[in-house]
């Protein structure tokens, strides 16, 4: 591997730093997109049971958005209640839905960086490439006092490892970013639906808790 690198070059470099960067983004998105720390099991039903006559304690609402990005949109609605006491409905949403976009922020951290880094690898493999072939053009080039170039076998095989090496490590960082990229952002989409579906439910049940709501509002639920 060390005599690989030493053949690319220096242009191999910033290709390396890109593949350490991606692989850290990859393992860490693994890790905070499973299932159990975005949606949990059986959140909202859990939620629902305990909150069926009253909003619960300051302290179970801690809990509750500690368990996973659900739980922080679901508790933002109890915490609404509990802190205004004459939160209306609307209030009660509006806190949710900007819970629920803070949730989704963290859901996409980490995945503007690694799609850059698909789309920039190829462009460094690139850069690699035209490195290489200067070198190999320089190889031609005649020496002093010399009308004609007799090239240096050295420098021109140097080129063509520069060129080769380069252009292959980009496609080779740059495809998997884009796989695990594209993986990534199918699977956050699906979340932040079931999030937005999970706080519609739990929304409606809320709406007759609210201090505020209109008398009309009490005998929907």
């Amino acid at each position: 591997m060390l005599s690989i690198i030493q053949a690319a070059g220096w242009p191999i470099w910033p290709l390396i730093l890109c593949s350490i960067l991606a692989l850290a983004f990859i393992i860490e998105r693994f890790i905070k997109l499973k299932t159990s720390r975005v949606l949990g099991s059986n959140l909202v039903d859990e939620a629902i049971g305990v909150s069926r006559d009253s909003v619960p304690t300051p302290d179970t609402v801690n809990q509750l958005e500690q368990h996973s990005a659900l739980g922080q949109v679901l508790a933002a609605g109890w915490r609404a209640i509990n802190n205004n006491p004459r939160c209306t409905p609307t209030e009660m949403r509006a806190a949710m839905e900007a819970a629920g976009r803070s949730a989704t922020h963290r859901l996409e951290r980490y995945l503007p960086a690694l799609a850059t880094i698909a789309s920039a690898a190829p462009l460094l493999g690139l850069l690699g490439t035209v490195i290489g072939m200067i070198e190999i053009f320089g190889s031609q080039a005649p020496a002093a006092g010399s009308a004609v170039g007799g090239g240096n076998p050295a420098q021109l095989a140097h080129g063509i490892s520069i060129a080769l090496y380069n252009t292959a490590f980009g496609l080779i960082v740059a495809i998997p970013a884009l796989i695990f990229w594209r993986y990534f952002r199918a699977r956050v989409d699906g979340y932040i639906l079931e999030l937005e579906l999970a706080a519609e439910r739990f929304a409606r049940h809320l709406e007759p808790l609210c201090p505020g709501r209109a008398p009309a509002d009490g005998a929907r639920k």
